[in-house]
């Protein structure tokens, strides 16, 4: 028996149109459209996480291996021949806590710097919010992140250090990365899809950025008007928060912090700003 045929469409059900026009002015931004097109951001999240380790034989593993190895040299070259204060804690878990914080940042940083240049067809055939793009590719590193956490949860129960309590405020030191990555992202991405220099630029910032922060050393090394200017770099306040809360150790890291944060939203809201204002000839120039 053939089935009866299919009532026609309800006026309420009518295609939806999307009408895309120029931004005008630097208060364009439309944020709100990140919201609109959440689950194209899930999917591109989702997309990153599986290429990262696609056709690898580890897998995920290398999200440990990498901290891991890095924090094993730190601790022959910097911990035992260079005796590199740890403040108070064993040397190899302090690099190790560090470096999590640090990889995630860098990782962060080279990736979605590169994503919009990465996805030239998606950016120029396709409307959608472009801040998706460099925005997913940073939730990929963050996975990262958690598992290298994991380990550092593991380091600290064997070396028997901890934060107590204030391992809770990890998280909202981790979120400042989250920003301060993003800021810089945002810079970077949008700059490369104009001029592909920043393609080398980034490797060297990067690199310059790890001694640059705290990692393999603590930043009370420094003191006076140095501590001031050495905190300018958003990281120092972020990977000394990020000790502080989780292993316990005896610093005062509020000062670094309060103007990590001040450094961050600066960062974020000039990057957004200059991406947006990118992105209008964007599917022209990448």
């Amino acid at each position: 028996m053939p089935s009866p045929p299919s009532s026609p469409p309800a006026p309420d059900e009518a295609p939806r149109t999307i009408r895309i026009e120029p931004t005008r002015g630097w208060t364009a931004l439309r944020l709100g459209q990140l919201w609109e097109y959440r689950e194209l951001l899930g999917f591109l999240a989702q997309r990153d996480i599986k290429v990262r380790y696609k056709q690898t034989v580890l897998g995920a593993t290398w999200a440990v291996l990498q901290p891991v190895a890095t924090a094993v040299v730190f601790t022959l070259v910097f911990g035992r021949l260079v005796k590199v204060p740890s403040d108070g804690v064993p040397y190899a878990v302090f690099a190790l806590a560090g470096l999590v914080v640090w990889n995630f940042f860098s990782t962060s940083v080279s990736t979605a710097s590169a994503s919009l240049v990465s996805n030239t067809d998606l950016v120029s055939k396709v409307y959608f919010p472009r801040l998706s793009v460099p925005i997913a590719s940073m939730i990929a590193s963050f996975v990262d992140f958690l598992i290298a956490t994991g380990v550092l949860l593991v380091a600290m129960a064997f070396f028997g250090v901890g934060g107590g309590w204030r391992m809770f405020l990890a998280i909202p030191v981790a979120l400042l990365a989250f920003t301060v990555a993003l800021g810089a992202s945002l810079w970077l991405s949008a700059a490369m899809a104009l001029y592909r220099d920043v393609r080398h630029l980034v490797p060297f910032l990067v690199q310059f950025g790890l001694f640059a922060t705290p990692v393999a050393y603590p930043a009370t090394l420094l003191s006076g008007s140095w501590q001031w200017l050495y905190s300018l770099n958003p990281m120092v306040g972020v990977v000394e928060g990020f000790r502080w809360a989780m292993l316990g150790t005896a610093t005062d890291p509020w000062a670094a912090l309060l103007i990590s944060v001040g450094v961050a939203a600066a960062l974020l809201a000039s990057g957004t700003i200059f991406f947006r204002r990118v992105e209008r000839t964007l599917a022209d120039v990448i």
